[in-house]
């Protein structure tokens, strides 16, 4: 099969869906208003509510919810073929993840900008949001701790990245200056930026940056965690502009400029997918694609996290309410492309099938490796860029991409303790220093409690990460959806997603769950159980509210439209 086949027929399917399918939800479902005013306008204060220009937001959304993900799950799903990975991410894309996304803001921005947890309390009910608030926890809990060890083992791996991952930190605070302080022209400080950044990757291979094998009884990879909480710590207690937005702003021109590079090299030199369409020929242990492989891609096709994004930062920031079409629907169809770059590396950057079933041996092979080293050798056979380069630049992608989730991630877990302490009427927790130090402080234990020295703890219920995050997804389309039954407005086009990734989450839940008993992983079974449960409640409670309020509609004491 031609990959360049696969890369028109992607594309074409997210643009069509962008043009046309997203123009009708935002006017038909969600009716967006420009005169409607947003939260960023109402409750302005310069660090979290902060009205902003929707490119810049576009990069800061999309950057914040891709992280490493939309590579990660691709990469590991091409294990049963090309084709499926392939359909769920573009399906996924149009018909799931626009749809979330989007309304994930909506419902924020017409509440005061709260986050989807907090939303569940005022929309279905208290017990519901307490039980919600668990599952959102443990998915950050996840993300902040996991990506931690990504960005840390890319490090290690390649050093050529640790001079652009860490410069880019100051670009993106002079950049910060140069938009707000400054008023600088945004197509010039755009310009310089990006180009700044990939003069950092030029040098990156020159100047190679190792911390030593050892040091304070620790490893460089569990160093390298440390460093990263720490700047992370400090950077989710900044003002959004200062930092957050211009960091992923930066990071989203990048990508852009990375796929470009790509996706030419593929034109050019029109590669084979090497890997089947259906592999017949699975590794032993691998998994049944059904339910797995809607669990296994989450960030590319739909992902619970896009909504804490979309609900905890994103709307804070939205300038107009009919903003929220492109930075929600077209972040959702960046990640896509992003996820649908993977696949072809991850499939089409082998010289033969041989190839690539030394690498895909089992399930969770491949992975970001499996991008870096099949992008560098498309590219390299693409364009000619030298191969070391070719890999740093994909290196420096995939850590910046999970470095501004990180940062994300950390911010929304000091929020969860701050909402924790105005639920609970506990002072000290409402304000950001304490919340933060308990937002790290949780991910430290984590890391470094259930992973002992190596500081890799996260990966030990990284197992449940997809479930989880799924779930999460699924349930903030029911809150959207009791939302549209309160409006009046049609609920099939995400009560149809919402069914399908409930039944295929819970699916995946009680497989994994026969799984872990098994292997006798008491501690993941657990967890597993805790999850469970709490979806089923709070399934449970949502239903409950969908019937109430159509029953209050049909009885006349409904909201009334807005």
């Amino acid at each position: 099969m031609s990959a360049i086949f696969v890369l028109l027929a992607g594309l074409g399917s997210m643009a069509l869906g962008y043009f046309f399918y997203s123009r009708f939800i935002a006017e038909k479902i969600y009716r967006l208003d420009p005169d409607f005013v947003t939260p960023a306008r109402a409750m302005e204060d310069g660090v979290d509510y902060v009205p902003t220009n929707k490119f810049v937001l576009w990069g800061h959304h999309f950057t914040s919810v891709a992280g490493a993900a939309p590579i990660v799950g691709p990469a590991i799903a091409v294990i049963w073929g090309w084709l499926p990975a392939f359909l769920w991410v573009t399906l996924g894309t149009v018909f799931f993840a626009g749809t979330h996304d989007a309304g994930a803001i909506w419902a924020s921005v017409r509440n005061r900008g709260k986050s989807v947890g907090a939303l569940t309390g005022e929309v279905v009910s208290r017990r519901a949001r307490t039980l919600f608030m668990i599952v959102i926890f443990l998915v950050l809990l996840m993300v902040n701790a996991v990506f931690a060890v990504v960005i840390s083992n890319l490090m290690v791996s390649f050093p050529s990245s640790v001079v652009p991952v860490w410069g880019a930190i100051l670009v993106a605070l002079v950049i910060g200056q140069l938009i707000y302080r400054r008023k600088a022209n945004l197509l010039i400080v755009s310009v310089v930026g990006v180009a700044a950044l990939y003069a950092l990757i030029g040098i990156g291979p020159v100047v190679p940056i190792e911390l030593p094998e050892a040091a304070l009884g620790l490893s460089n990879k569990a160093l390298w965690i440390l460093i990263l909480f720490g700047y992370a710590a400090i950077a989710s207690l900044l003002p959004v502009w200062m930092l957050l937005q211009p960091r992923d702003y930066i990071n989203g021109l990048q990508l852009f400029v990375g796929l470009i590079i790509l996706y030419g090299a593929i034109i050019i030199s029109n590669p084979a997918i090497v890997a089947p369409a259906i592999n017949s020929n699975l590794p032993a242990g691998t998994p049944s694609l059904l339910p797995l492989l809607f669990v296994t891609i989450a960030c590319g096709a739909i992902s619970g996290f896009h909504g804490l994004v979309a609900s905890g930062t994103t709307s804070k920031q939205l300038d107009r309410e009919t903003d929220l079409r492109f930075v929600g629907f077209f972040g959702a169809v960046g990640e896509g492309s992003l996820a649908l770059a993977a696949i072809l590396c991850a499939t089409a950057g082998f010289a033969s099938f041989a190839d690539w079933e030394a690498v895909y041996t089992a399930f969770g092979a491949g992975g970001v490796n499996a991008f870096v080293n099949g992008g560098a050798y498309l590219i390299s056979g693409g364009i000619g860029l030298d191969p070391v380069v070719a890999a740093t630049l994909l290196t420096v992608m995939a850590a910046l991409f999970a470095g501004t989730t990180m940062d994300t991630g950390l911010r929304l877990q000091r929020y969860i303790f701050q909402e924790w302490g105005d639920i609970y009427d506990i002072g000290w927790m409402k304000k950001p220093l304490p919340a933060t130090l308990l937002a790290v402080g949780s991910c430290i234990a984590l890391a470094f409690g259930a992973g002992g020295a190596s500081g890799s703890g996260g990966m030990a219920i990284w197992p449940l990460f997809g479930t989880t995050n799924q779930l999460l997804a699924g349930l903030t389309l029911l809150i959207i959806t009791v939302m549209l039954v309160r409006n009046r407005r049609p609920v099939w086009y995400t009560l149809l997603p919402l069914a399908f990734l409930l039944v295929m989450t819970l699916f995946a839940l009680l497989t994994q769950l026969h799984t872990f008993y098994l292997q006798e992983n008491w501690f993941l079974l657990s967890l597993d159980l805790v999850v469970l449960v709490a979806a089923v409640f709070v399934a449970l409670e949502s239903a409950s509210a969908l019937s109430r309020n159509r029953r209050d509609i049909a009885g006349g004491a409904h909201e009334a439209d807005r």
